[in-house]
């Protein structure tokens, strides 16, 4: 497979160097490197700019509801344990409208992989602050600036029980593709914080405001994946540096292992067993 399997005939409609473009184009190469097919991956996207990705990648796709991407992919992996399940959504559809969906999916260990845009803003309403937008800062929303925490993402994605949490940079694309294939291949609910800089209406967090920050912890040969510890102690460091790559990752029975139902075929190849439903209908007419 190669990038170009996964790329339709619709051009982009996202802003001429938009962050998403580098998740795009790591995605894309991710799939293709692990050797998927199109037709055996489902996407499932968020309401906002990156669920206009719905139209440029070329794998099975679902546009979700605001905030409710998360369950719909779920459901769809339940259904069919045979596909590739990834969900693309924003910062403000995942940790503002969705957040009680994250943290359960989390808590179940689905597998499915979570990709959220995290730009720091409702960019496809014209910059409205998101929850994961610094205390202070100041958009259409909050002129006087936010009194909120931000929501941190990462750490939120560990005290929740996830399996596989990583964060990653747009600017970074050949990182982020490697993080994307460590995410699918994971056995569970994997979590990416995607790092994903709004180039018109977020003028703090840029491209080179990342990059005068971020650093790798998958380049350091010391740092232990599986200790929850120093996992937590890394998500909660933000300012002027910023850790990016696979903060924790372990192994555990995912949601459908508790599910003997779905054992053997996947449910979408079994046959449909019609009930006489009339006992029931009597028994409560």
């Amino acid at each position: 497979m190669k990038e170009a399997d996964f790329t339709t005939k619709y051009e982009s409609t996202w802003c001429p160097g938009c962050g998403n473009f580098g998740l795009w184009i790591a995605m894309k190469q991710a799939l293709a490197e692990l050797g998927l097919k199109p037709e055996n991956v489902l996407m499932v996207y968020g309401i906002g700019c990156s669920g206009n990705g719905v139209n440029f990648t070329k794998t099975y796709a679902w546009h979700s509801l605001h905030g409710r991407a998360v369950p719909t992919a779920v459901g769809a992996k339940l259904a069919n344990k045979e596909l590739t399940v990834i969900v693309m959504a924003g910062d403000g559809d995942g940790m503002g409208e969705g957040m009680g969906h994250f943290i359960h999916a989390l808590r179940g260990n689905a597998d499915i992989t979570y990709v959220v845009h995290d730009n720091k803003t409702y960019s496809l309403t014209t910059g409205q602050a998101a929850p994961t937008a610094n205390k202070g800062y100041k958009a259409k929303s909050t002129p006087e600036g936010i009194i909120e925490q931000a929501v941190n993402p990462v750490s939120l994605a560990l005290a929740a029980g996830g399996s596989f949490v990583a964060r990653g940079f747009a600017g970074q694309a050949d990182q982020l593709k490697e993080i994307f294939k460590a995410a699918i291949q994971h056995k569970g609910f994997s979590f990416i914080d995607a790092l994903q800089p709004c180039i018109t209406f977020n003028k703090i967090n840029t491209f080179k405001w990342y990059l005068d920050r971020v650093y790798s912890l998958d380049d350091n040969s010391e740092y232990n994946r599986t200790d929850i510890k120093q996992a937590f102690k890394e998500s909660l460091i933000w300012g002027k540096k910023i850790p990016v790559g696979i903060f924790y990752q372990n192994n555990r029975a995912t949601y459908s292992d508790h599910l003997p139902q779905l054992k053997g075929k996947t449910l979408i190849k079994r046959p449909v067993q019609v009930r006489n439903v009339a006992p029931l209908l009597k028994e409560f007419s």
